[in-house]
């Protein structure tokens, strides 16, 4: 197979790929690669879980394009058991406590939902989402699974080697690990933090946070849990199972059902996690799936799956990276995810997805990042402009061209972008000013560039709606810039000659340097000149306290208050003939 021109470089995903590869071909040669993720749809599926689809799809992506063919299975965890109502989703209130236990499939969608139930209202918008991402996968439903029967022979094996589970299960539960300890499944717990300094828990499925291990009742320990022919909740106890018959007893410590079924025939119950996973990995011979950190400690899922996989269901346990936690840097107002975090649909509200696939691309899955709700966005899209730069030229590192080509594109094609990438902060400014005005901002942004104007807002999207949806929804009111309509009479009348002379330089020069870069030579020029040196000079630690000086008069002039948008912006957007009747002293 031809390999890509990356796959030699130093990059995480080429050396992953290399190896899944190798161990595809050694454990089931001549069939497509297998790579696998887990997400639950219990609630908004926020950016931590992105990071448990990206790292195998890059991987996939990668070995894509080196000719193979690769199956990326999202396994959407819709069988497990609606856990707690949670908080600050729109159209829920207490009443959905009294579904708790029941199978996400099986509990009502938030009130106003366009979808069937719970599960499929939270899968919705993480789809979309995928898709403008460009990641192509196989999405399978365990609900689909487990009421179709297709796990029934696996069922039907657990119950036969419910000693054996329970023997491997009993090697971790003596070690009372205290980093397992607190929290059922092996997870550690979880710890309530600023939105600001949010770290988002990328988990492997939803069962390590939501199941036991399936040990309970008098009768000895079951690896399945039936849901409960009355009402539908999972809180029900095996009372006795016969191996010939597969006859099984339960009763429900919820309603007081009781009933007896053939496991042979009844699909309304699943696996407890720990099982449910390794059994997974083998049915569907998945060579390639990351977990998350907190499933390095001993006695998690991911180890104590190793073990069940092999010694239960004759199976491997997959290359698994552990990967760690993505952070957020500031988000002020919450939208779809309100009341928790944020979402990869509100990650592509403000950022193209070109660049939120940078960011997981460009880290190793054991790097923790954070993604930028904030200021911090705007230094995002400058350094990510500078890389595509230095990707034009040719003066790109090896490592870097490989993050950057498996974010701009997959092995499908390019994803739609943005064909004149004006600068983020630059749009972010002038859709602050003209408070979205199409007018307004297609004039301003035409002067930008004297030489090459632009002529259609179209050319400047989608990044222009990302920068107007970050003005709209992430900077506070306060924040938002304001032009005056007057002019500062008072201030103006209390300048002394050097801050009249500097005014005066700056009006003086307006037609000549009437342009983005001509202004920035301008605002920096002026106090240079004022200090009898050249415009082009160096600055000096004395030069900066003026330059400071004179752009806080500026933005007291023209917006009431000392900082705002980048001055050569500002400058463009509010206009020659407004700059004048501002700043004429």
């Amino acid at each position: 197979m031809a390999q890509s021109q990356s796959s030699t470089e130093a990059d995480w995903v080429s050396r992953f790929a290399d190896d899944v590869i190798a161990e595809s071909e050694r454990r089931a040669p001549g069939k497509p690669v297998v790579v696998a993720s887990g997400l639950s749809p219990s609630g908004p599926i926020h950016l931590g879980n992105l990071r448990e689809v990206m790292t195998p799809h890059l991987v996939a992506d990668e070995i894509r394009r080196r000719g193979y063919t690769v199956r990326h299975l999202i396994s959407w965890d819709d069988y497990d058991r609606y856990r707690k109502v949670p908080n600050g989703v729109p159209g829920i209130d207490e009443s959905w406590a009294e579904h708790i236990g029941k199978p996400l499939t099986s509990v009502p969608a938030p009130a106003g939902s366009a979808y069937p139930n719970w599960a499929e209202h939270f899968k919705a918008a993480m789809t979309a989402a995928l898709d403008e991402l460009g990641v192509e996968y196989d999405g399978i439903s365990q609900t689909e699974q487990y009421t179709a029967g297709a796990y029934r022979e696996q069922i039907l094996h657990a119950m036969r080697h419910r000693a054996d589970i329970d023997a491997v299960l009993d090697r971790y539960r003596t070690k009372k690990d205290p980093a397992a300890a607190g929290s059922k499944g092996g997870k550690k717990p979880q710890q309530q933090k600023k939105v600001d300094e949010a770290e988002l828990e990328a988990e492997a499925g939803s069962g390590a946070a939501s199941e036991d291990d399936g040990s309970g009742g008098s009768a000895g320990y079951f690896p399945y849990k039936p849901y409960c022919g009355n009402c539908e909740k999972d809180l029900t106890t095996v009372t006795s199972y016969d191996d010939d018959s597969t006859e099984l007893n339960y009763t429900c410590t919820a309603c007081g059902f009781a009933e007896t079924v053939r496991l042979s025939e009844f699909n309304r119950g699943k696996l407890v996690w720990k099982v449910d996973w390794p059994m997974r990995w083998a049915y569907e011979g998945v060579i390639f799936e990351p977990s998350g950190v907190d499933h390095s400690s001993p006695g998690s899922s991911f180890v104590v799956g190793g073990q069940i996989v092999r010694e239960i269901f004759d199976g491997v346990q997959p290359i698994g990276p552990m990967y760690a936690f993505v952070g957020i840097s500031g988000m002020a107002k919450m939208s779809s995810s309100k009341g928790g975090v944020p979402t990869p649909a509100d990650a592509l509200k403000i950022m193209e997805a070109p660049l939120l696939r940078w960011l997981y691309a460009r880290r190793k899955p054991n790097q923790s990042f954070k993604i930028a709700f904030d200021q911090e966005i705007q230094r995002l899209y400058d350094e990510w402009d500078s890389l595509a730069r230095k990707v034009a030229d040719g003066s790109v590192l090896p490592a870097d061209a490989a993050a950057y080509a498996r974010a701009i594109g997959t092995a499908a094609g390019e994803l739609p972008h943005t064909s004149r990438p004006l600068p983020y902060r630059t749009l972010a400014s002038v859709v602050d000013i003209t408070a979205g005005h199409d007018e307004q901002t297609l004039r301003i942004l035409s002067e930008l560039d004297p030489e090459n104007p632009l002529t259609s807002l179209d050319e400047a999207r989608p990044r222009l709606d990302r920068a107007e949806n970050w003005i709209t929804s992430q900077v506070p009111a306060e924040a938002r810039t304001i032009v005056r309509d007057e002019p500062d009479k008072e201030l103006l009348g209390s300048l002394d000659d050097q801050g009249r002379r500097s005014l005066r330089l700056l009006l003086d020069g307006l037609d000549s340097h009437w342009s983005l870069d001509g202004l920035t030579t301008l605002v920096y020029g002026v106090p240079k000149i004022l200090a009898g040196l050249e415009p082009d000079a160096k600055p000096t630690p004395e030069l900066k306290v003026a330059q400071r000086s004179f752009f806080a008069l500026l933005y007291r002039l023209l917006v009431g208050r000392d900082t705002g948008p980048r001055l050569p912006t500002l400058l463009l957007a509010v206009g020659a003939e407004r700059v004048r009747r501002l700043l004429d002293a």
